[in-house]
């Protein structure tokens, strides 16, 4: 059996959603954490209630992760923290809605270098001292939205494609090493994501608990897969995605996800 118990974990995007709820699930589970996000005061309320209930190291570490060099700079403070990172679970993201020719373009430069530039950056910096140790891994948290191409949500739907599909290589070049790496693709989850895009059109389907995605990631990791969807019809639905011609599942997600209302430009973390 797999063992997160002693294991250093550092979840970004740790201050809401899902990686509030790795954090919980990991330090329940007896692993030390590093938390990092943009705000400092939502971790150090959660960084000290985790650690006060089970009793683990739980360190915290403020970080814009869209900021050049940012990545760089979270080795060096593990470092000084004397954490080195047996698993890194890359979950900070955002997604931008709404026509295309009408979103921010500096807005949507961000949501690539958060939800792609960022993840890759932070493998680089960790994923080499797995491969030396012979132990680790990482959790790239992708979305159902990796499956298929997804008007009026272009760029968030590319940037999960890239995750899942780099997730996957990544799978396949380090399993004979004992480091594992995962994509985990939710669909709709109850998180501050479709409260902050002010819109119901993305959340297709029923939303999941965001505890039911951590659980569902975690066992796949420890399974050593390669990528995992949560949620029975989710995955019915990924596999729909991939047997319908591209030009028609990009149709039927555009009535999905057409816009209803005149709102919709910015939803920021899961």
């Amino acid at each position: 059996m797999f063992s997160y118990r002693h294991q250093t974990v550092l979840i970004t995007g740790a201050s809401s959603g899902i990686g509030e709820m790795f954090a919980r699930e990991l330090a329940r589970r007896g692993a030390h954490l590093i938390l990092v996000a943009r705000t400092k005061s939502k971790l150090d309320q959660l960084a000290a209630e985790l650690s006060r209930q089970h009793q683990v190291r739980c360190e915290v570490v403020a970080a814009d992760l869209s900021r050049p060099g940012a990545a760089e700079a979270l080795l060096r403070s593990t470092t000084q923290l004397g954490m080195p990172v047996d698993i890194l679970i890359n979950n900070a993201g955002f997604g931008t809605y709404g026509p295309f020719d009408t979103l921010d373009p500096h807005r949507d430069h961000e949501e690539i270098t958060l939800n792609v530039t960022a993840l890759v950056d932070l493998t680089h910096q960790f994923l080499p001292a797995m491969v030396a140790r012979g132990t680790g891994g990482v959790i790239n948290v992708a979305s159902t939205a990796a499956f298929q191409p997804l008007p009026y949500m272009a760029v968030y739907g590319a940037t999960k494609a890239f995750v899942l599909s780099f997730s996957e290589a990544l799978w396949a070049e380090y399993r004979s090493t004992g480091v594992r790496v995962l994509a985990l693709c939710p669909g709709a989850t109850e998180t501050p994501f479709f409260a902050v895009v002010g819109a119901s059109e993305p959340a297709v389907g029923i939303k999941e608990k965001p505890e039911k995605v951590v659980l569902v990631g975690l066992k796949a990791f420890a399974q050593g897969r390669s990528f995992v969807v949560s949620g029975m019809a989710n995955y019915l639905l990924s596999l729909t995605s991939r047997l319908t011609p591209r030009a028609l599942t990009a149709l039927i997600a555009k009535q999905f996800l057409k816009p209803r209302t005149a709102s919709g430009t910015v939803a920021s973390a899961r």
